[in-house]
């Protein structure tokens, strides 16, 4: 896993690459965001979909609600960017909409749109 600083309107955004999954549960989660915070100092993480698990995209396994509440618990804002169109699930496609309209949690196409996201927030 690497992880590169991106300033963008004045703000640390850690963005997160390598070739396996950073994020397999509500621990891993916690680990990235720590070791993020702890090694940057930045507390805003994009992150490529293909290094979050695919239960996080089941929102049956609760995955993805562990995951969201350990970051805002511990303050921490994130933005995955990947193509979501292939999932049909009307719940996902809502829950992608919802955290679309909020100020911690986002879905984006392309990892530039992902970092703008995060540094238009506080």
């Amino acid at each position: 896993m690497d992880i590169t600083i991106v300033k963008e309107n004045g703000t640390d955004i850690a963005v997160i690459s390598g070739t396996k999954l950073a994020i397999t549960d509500a621990q891993s989660a916690l680990d990235l965001a720590m070791t993020v915070k702890y090694e940057t100092g930045a507390n805003k993480i994009v992150l490529d979909k293909s290094a979050v698990t695919e239960d996080f995209f089941v929102l049956s396994t609760g995955v993805a609600g562990e995951i969201l509440q350990k970051f805002i618990n511990y303050h921490v804002k994130a933005a995955v960017y990947g193509d979501f169109s292939h999932y049909t699930s009307k719940p996902l496609k809502d829950f992608i909409y919802e955290s679309n309209c909020g100020k911690d949690f986002f879905f984006a196409a392309t990892k530039e749109e992902a970092i703008q996201k995060l540094a238009e927030t506080q």
